[in-house]
């Protein structure tokens, strides 16, 4: 008899991810089996497989001969002391990183962009739409701005090009020495949500971001928006310090 009312699979992921980085089941350890699973979520087998699948993209989990499924990781995390890009993270979870412009503009400085990016109001900027995606998948929508000394230089960079950031450094030797984070949450409006499939209305993570070369000169003033289900920010706290880091979703 199939399951009433049975749960997809990128909800048991999501469940799943949050149960291992949670500590419910420690590295080594091992799953369920898939019929327990299955029973657990109401899914059937493929459906959990299809999940389990996916964790094993992401690096936390392994199929074992005659085991089962085992724990490989339980916080694929990266801080933002380290400053990785969005590519550099993905490629440290064993994720194939993408990106696409999909607009690209020069036009006269907002007020906000401005006093973000030290130009005087009505400067040359660049602006750039990118959709970044994981794993052949869109999870992000990357909206940049960058001021006139560096402009010219990133619209020359490949529009299907991963990493801007390591473009940067690559061929033009701009080096991102460090950046400021703002976290919240927006409402995915009708021009995201045709860019990213995403439901109307639906909640994006939002991240606004500004980056500085080494001489403090800001070289981007940027807002990326994260589908819900693809990338969670942490916060560590202790006395010593509290670290914010880049993890897969987990709800």
């Amino acid at each position: 008899m199939p399951p009433v009312n049975p749960r997809p699979h990128r909800e048991i992921m999501s469940d799943l991810m949050t149960r291992i980085i949670d500590g419910e089941f420690a590295p080594d350890s091992r799953l369920p089996s898939e019929t327990k699973l299955g029973h657990h979520y109401g899914s059937t087998r493929g459906t959990v497989r299809r999940a389990l699948a996916g964790l094993e993209e992401r690096g936390l989990v392994s199929p074992v001969q005659g085991t089962g499924w085992i724990v490989r990781s339980g916080r694929p995390s990266q801080s933002f002391d380290e400053l990785r890009s969005f590519a550099q993270w993905a490629r440290s979870k064993g994720m194939t990183p993408g990106g696409l412009v999909r607009r690209k503009e020069f036009g006269e400085a907002t007020a906000a962009e401005a006093r973000r990016l030290w130009v005087s109001p009505r400067a040359r900027v660049l602006r750039v739409t990118r959709t970044r995606s994981i794993d052949g998948r869109d999870v992000m929508l990357e909206r940049t701005s960058y001021p006139d000394w560096i402009a010219d230089r990133v619209a020359a960079i490949a529009d299907d090009e991963a990493s801007v950031v390591e473009a940067l450094t690559r061929d033009f030797g701009v080096v991102t020495a460090f950046a400021e984070h703002a976290i919240d949450a927006v409402p995915v409006s009708s021009a995201d949500a045709t860019l990213l499939g995403a439901r109307r209305a639906s909640p994006l993570l939002r991240v606004r971001r500004v980056s500085y070369a080494s001489a403090g000169e800001p070289i981007e003033y940027g807002e990326d928006r994260y589908l819900p289900d693809a990338v969670t920010f942490l916060v560590t706290a202790s006395r010593e310090s509290t670290p914010l880091t880049r993890t897969e979703f987990s709800q």
